[in-house]
């Protein structure tokens, strides 16, 4: 074997020209499919009935604020749940352990639209037989649907994300754990400086996969009479009597939301410290 001489400077490859990284963009089958998606694109435009977009436009806009902040909220609620859920199935007291895992099993065994349902007519139901709540300030908001929706999608998002952070937990290194501890820092120290952010940082990728789910599921609240951005459009549907239009609209706003929740998140994959 040759000797290296590892004194000489090592340069980095050079920057391949711009028409050699455009060649594979211009490839036959590519361009083709291009072309294609291309025309699709202009006969929905051109052939289609977009009439009814402008009267329709604010309230699309409304449901598309709902369904944002539907999505919002849970995501953040159901995350702050789903710390503890995850790290007391893996340090915590048997009891507490074993009703995080049967709390994370019965959600996750059972269909979204079911738990929903169970939730919006029975507590409904169930408070409104109490006139100590009918009577109180909570009344107005409990009568209404949007508070059993935001419930429903934070324990599905809750249980579901427990799981994740329970393996990211359990896949932190305990040799790291350990050295923390040796270098004298206090559990919670421990936990907030070396365990968090490492398990953290672990279910970032499964994280973004989970958000995307969520927000795909959000349209199931228009079974319970929320005006989010699915009902919206079902309410156009109605009124219009059209059916591709407004769901050919609703799959390109669903992409775009998809897409950049994609780019923000693997964006923020690379900021976020791993605890090293």
């Amino acid at each position: 074997m040759p000797d290296i001489d590892i004194a000489t400077p090592i340069h980095p490859a050079p920057a391949l020209p711009f028409c050699a990284r455009l060649a594979p963009l211009l490839m036959p089958h590519r361009l083709v499919m291009a072309g294609l998606a291309l025309a699709a694109l202009l006969a929905i435009i051109t052939q289609m009935n977009w009439s009814w977009l402008p009267v329709y436009l604010p309230k699309i806009g409304d449901g598309l604020v709902v369904t944002l902040l539907l999505l919002a909220s849970s995501v953040i609620a159901g995350f702050a749940l789903a710390l503890p859920l995850g790290a007391v199935q893996v340090t915590g007291p048997a009891p507490l352990r074993w009703l995080a895992n049967g709390f994370c099993t019965v959600i996750r065994g059972t269909p979204l639209l079911l738990q929903l349902w169970l939730i919006y007519y029975g507590l409904g139901a169930l408070f409104a037989q109490f006139p100590e709540i009918r009577g109180s300030w909570l009344w107005p908001y409990l009568r209404q649907a949007w508070p059993y929706g935001f419930l429903t999608l934070t324990l599905s998002f809750a249980a579901y994300q427990g799981e994740i952070m329970r393996g990211a937990f359990s896949g932190v290194p305990r040799g790291e754990l350990e050295a923390a501890r040796a270098f004298g820092m206090p559990r919670l120290m421990v936990f907030r400086r070396v365990w968090f952010p490492r398990a953290v940082h672990r279910a970032l990728p499964t994280l973004a996969g989970e958000i995307i789910l969520q927000l795909k599921a959000t349209p199931l609240v228009a079974t319970i009479t929320v005006t989010d951005l699915y009902a919206v459009i079902t309410r156009v549907r109605q009124d219009t009597y059209l059916t591709y239009e407004p769901l050919l609209l609703l799959i390109a706003i669903y992409l775009c939301l998809s897409g950049t929740l994609t780019i923000v998140l693997r964006w923020l994959e690379g900021r976020v410290p791993s605890g090293h």
